[in-house]
């Protein structure tokens, strides 16, 4: 049984063991091992290939550009969430176009890898849900794993993609709950959805720490007589639209929550796909439960900004005509 981090951990040790053009870069990866501990001992067995950088996020992912096009395969992390967005130029500008520019022979097999969302009563700039930047930036996949072992597995398919892929790794579970992890190779595809529970009325889909409070709130919905499905998404690029769609199809109600502000957030997405390509089969309105239209708030209103498992039963229920 191993901690969501500690699965991060081995996939890296996994992966630099496998393939000696990955190296990992990052504001104190090497010598301190992470802020969360997810590099410890990665200087120690490969010193020529982990070790520490400026605090210049652009800086980072621009390096780890030139390096890619060298035929190296970077693994970038960066240490908060927000501060990934310096970065942002050069991952919209160039990380996300130059194969495609190329027509493919241009190599760009970067990961950037990064905690993000509440949960942990941080300070400001520490606990954003970035994802709807990311999946918007064309050419650029997007993975955030819920259990410790699809943290393996999505971070080993991830470093061995021929895109680049940015990990978002929800550090409010870092350490809690311990989930079996596969020993050995361990590969989770990208676009590749998670059936998380069965259920006949009602879909909750979500991703990251929201997998969670879906399942919480599945238990508490079933003292009422409602069967929630829930459905991981454990990759918003590629997106699994088979999953979701067959998923609504066969429960006729969707509930789609995230973390992040509401406005232009990932669950919009989804629920225009549903609306797009499952109308036939909805049996009442699609309902979002999202964080707030607001930054996010000191850690003292923390909880009340996140969506709760009192949130997601209640919208679960109006989304069931049951209340």
């Amino acid at each position: 049984m191993k901690t969501l981090v500690e699965a991060v951990n081995g996939a890296l040790h996994d992966e630099l063991e496998r393939d000696p053009s990955v190296f990992v870069m990052g504001e104190d990866v090497g010598v301190l091992g992470g802020v969360f501990r997810a590099t410890v001992g990665l200087r120690e067995r490969f010193p020529d290939r982990c070790f520490d950088t400026p605090l210049a996020e652009a800086g980072i992912v621009g390096t780890a550009v030139g390096l890619a096009l060298a035929g190296w395969r970077p693994v970038c992390e960066i240490q908060f969430d927000a501060f990934g967005y310096p970065a942002l130029d050069q991952t919209i500008a160039h990380v996300g176009r130059y194969r495609a520019r190329s027509g493919g022979g241009a190599p760009m097999g970067i990961v950037v890898r990064m905690p993000y969302g509440g949960g942990v009563r941080a300070p400001e700039l520490h606990q954003d849900s970035p994802e709807a930047y990311y999946a918007h930036a064309a050419g650029v996949k997007v993975a955030i794993p819920s259990t410790p072992a699809d943290a393996k597995g999505l971070l080993s398919a991830a470093i061995r993609d021929p895109d680049p892929v940015v990990v978002l790794e929800p550090k409010r579970l870092y350490r809690a709950p311990r989930g079996e992890v596969p020993e050995g190779e361990w590969l989770v595809p990208l676009g590749r959805a998670r059936l998380a529970a069965r259920g006949d009325d009602v879909t909750l889909i979500a991703y990251g720490a929201m997998v969670g409070v879906a399942l919480d709130a599945r238990q508490r919905l079933l003292e009422d007589g409602i069967g929630a499905e829930v459905i991981d998404l454990r990759s918003l690029v590629p997106l699994d639209e088979e999953a979701i769609v067959g998923s609504v199809a066969r429960t006729g109600r969707a509930v789609v929550i995230q973390e992040a502000p509401r406005t232009c957030g990932f669950a919009a997405e989804v629920a225009a796909l549903l609306a797009e390509r499952a109308v036939a089969d909805l049996r009442g309105p699609i309902v979002r439960v999202t964080g707030f239209d607001v930054p996010f708030p000191p850690f003292s209103l923390e909880d009340a900004y996140l969506p709760s498992v009192q949130r997601v039963a209640a919208a679960a229920r109006r989304a069931a005509g049951a209340e």
